[in-house]
């Protein structure tokens, strides 16, 4: 055995020790349902603001999200915007939901939606959206774990052994202590997770030569016309390396599968409704729950606008870009290295659809200098892809209980055995994602392509609940429903499941170079509002407004505050518009063709790279001015009085009968 593969095996043991440790000390702390669902409402705030961030930035953005710029380029690099619009997501819906659920008592999303609402149908769809959001999105995880041991013990561990081993520890902590656990775990998995992403950046940035010598690499790599995609050929974004430049604003192709966009799939309309998709992980139910475990909105400004926005965007804007650019410098792309460009030969090649294994082979660049660092950044990798998985274990196996055990097999459900049932709904998801992901990883692709756009469609839904009281019981559940199809047939698996049954789909997948999430959204918005009009009931807008009056009361703009309404508006909409939408293709070449050299660059860097920095200072103070100054995400004036004396512990009646809130005891 190596010493890298015991430094290897040592780090993961203090690793799960921690992890257990948390495990036991929070199974203990739950003494109640309320307690082990949501913690009590008690999250705290550097608490919530490091697991909320480690559970947004997952084993994808680890492991996943450089191996994507390393094969699509600076055009595909625009999905690092993630860090501004998933918790852009947040920004809209955090702060509502966490006094919705201080006030009228609701521990998932299903029960507010179904108070709101007045029917069931909507929870019932909630939950599907949970599970079709976590068992995919954590078999990927786990899969990625496996992988990354098999690549690091040199082949010691089958992808599968080790996918199955580590994944006992996350069952063992999440099912023991509930989301009190996940979320102290959470908090050394976002150190880490930040931690890994720089080092392995300066890894690349270090076999490169350093920042001069790696921009002069990319100043030849973009004067050739070497890449996945050749060239844009004057398609909307200029002549140039597809590498370095999007290839216009929008595509009328059939999608992929049907044809292949010119110049690369990432134009400005695909860049947009991607980064719908991921706004999707926000608004998907396991943060609902997120948002009703703290005991203050004073955590959401910070996390949204610091430690996402701001720490992740400068991580990843820099540190991933020096991984996935830079590995064309570095041996992982044959032509470069046959060409002569390559600033050294240390990664393998990596064309033939390998690059999901481009981080491990930066770790093994160390194994024989610096085994304890190869040891330690297993760890933080292994750390990023099971902090998004153990909140998605913990916050639906409470919705199954809550949502469809609670609510429809045993309403007068003890303590005991609603965590009970919460521990054997973590295990069903958890034996769903690794037997998936154990077998079938074709179907686990498929699967985890609808994830993310999943969690989207639940938009309309929260706008209801939070912004907008015209949307209907009948509209935002017909629209949901709707989306999740829409969604379903513009992806692979719709098209499959068409195939089996001889149906030639003709649009292919994502279609005019617009996301499943986009082609969704367009789908649940066309029902939820036409459905809305035709279905608007007195009594119903009644119920529903006693919750708006409440937010209103509470969470109302100052009167001073009230004429900068339409500079938010304007400030957002020019952000999506030129930073990760239509307007970006200007990024290109404004600050000096791709093809014109070092010195030709105003900044010395790419174009598209300086436009990608600059707008994401722009939204970092976007979403300065939308959390703190529009008092989106600050703490309300107004203290939240809850209708019970034990918010944790007690169900509610419907929050239409607000006199009689001293329901039963759970």
């Amino acid at each position: 055995m190596t010493a890298k593969v015991i430094w290897l095996f040592a780090f993961v043991l203090l690793y799960w020790a921690y992890c257990i440790f948390w495990g036991i000390k929070c199974a203990r702390m739950a003494r109640t349902a309320g307690d082990y669902f949501i913690a009590g409402r008690q999250i705290s705030m550097w608490v919530f603001v490091l697991a909320a961030t480690a559970t947004s930035f997952s084993g994808w953005t680890f492991m996943g999200h450089p191996g994507l710029v390393y094969r699509d380029g600076f055009q595909y690099a625009y999905a690092s915007f993630y860090t501004i619009t998933i918790p852009f997501t947040g920004v809209l819906f955090l702060k509502r939901q966490w006094m919705l659920g201080k006030r009228f008592g609701y521990i998932t999303p299903g029960e507010m939606f179904a108070d709101y609402f007045q029917g069931d149908a909507i929870r019932i769809l909630t939950v599907i959206v949970a599970l079709l959001f976590s068992i995919p999105y954590l078999g990927v995880q786990l899969g990625a774990s496996g992988f990354l041991f098999n690549v690091l013990t040199d082949g010691l561990l089958s992808v599968n052994v080790g996918m199955w081993v580590l994944s006992a520890v996350v069952f063992i902590y999440v099912a023991s202590g509930g989301l009190r656990a996940v979320a102290y775990v959470d908090t050394v998995q976002c150190i880490l997770l930040a931690l890994g992403i720089i080092i392995t950046g300066l890894v690349a940035l270090n076999l490169a030569g350093g920042w001069d010598a790696l921009n002069e690499g990319f100043a030849k790599l973009a004067a050739s016309d070497i890449g996945k995609w050749g060239t844009t050929k004057g398609h909307g974004g200029g002549d140039y390396n597809a590498y370095f430049a999007i290839p216009g604003v929008i595509q009328f192709t059939a999608g992929l599968g049907k044809e292949t966009p010119v110049g690369g799939l990432w134009t400005g309309i695909m860049i947009l409704t991607y980064m719908f998709a991921l706004m999707g992980i926000q608004s998907a139910p396991a943060f609902s729950m997120w948002a009703f475990s703290n005991n203050s909105p004073r955590p959401f400004a910070p996390q949204q606008v610091w430690a996402s926005s701001f720490c992740i965007g400068l991580i990843l804007f820099f540190f991933t870009a020096f991984q996935g650019m830079g590995a064309h410098l570095l041996g992982a792309n044959g032509a470069v290295t046959s060409a002569g460009m390559a600033l050294a030969n240390v990664l393998p090649d990596l064309t033939a659809n390998k690059q999901g294994g481009l981080v491990p082979f930066y770790f093994n660049t160390l194994g024989e200098t610096f085994p304890w660092l190869v040891g330690l950044l297993a760890v933080c990798a292994l750390a990023a892809m099971q902090s998004t998985g153990a909140a998605y274990m913990s916050t639906a196996g409470g919705m199954l209980t809550r949502d469809l055990y609670k609510r429809y097999l045993n309403p007068g459900a003890s303590h005991e055995t609603q965590k009970l049932c919460g521990r054997i709904g973590v295990f069903i998801i958890v034996t769903a994602a690794l037997t998936v992901a154990t077998f079938s990883r074709d179907a686990l692709v498929l699967l985890g392509g609808l994830a993310v756009a999943f969690g989207f469609q639940m938009w309309p839904s929260l706008v209801a609940v939070c912004w907008v009281p015209w949307i209907t019981r009948q509209g935002a559940t017909w629209g949901l429903a709707a989306g999740l199809l829409g969604v379903i047939f513009t992806e692979n698996l719709g098209l499959n499941l068409l195939g089996f049954f001889g149906i030639d789909a003709g649009w292919g997948r994502w279609p005019w170079t617009i996301h499943s999430a986009g082609w969704g959204m367009l789908f649940n918005l066309s029902v939820c509002l036409g459905v809305s009009a035709m279905t608007q009931d007195a009594a119903a807008t009644d119920h529903r407004m006693k919750y708006h009056n409440f937010l209103r009361e509470h969470a109302s703009l100052s009167p001073s505050k009230k004429g900068l309404v339409p500079v938010a508006w304007g400030v957002t909409i020019a952000w999506m518009i030129f930073g990760i939408g239509p307007g970006a293709v200007i990024g290109n070449d404004i600050f000096g063709a791709p093809d014109a050299g070092v010195e030709g660059w105003t900044f010395g860097i790419p174009s598209i790279w300086a436009w990608q920095i600059l707008f994401w200072l722009l939204g970092v103070g976007m979403m300065w001015f939308l959390a703190y100054k529009m008092e989106m995400s600050t703490v309300p004036d107004r203290e939240v009085e809850a209708l019970t004396e034990d918010i944790g512990d007690i169900d509610l009646q419907p929050a239409s009968q607000p006199e009689t809130t001293t329901g039963p005891a759970e």
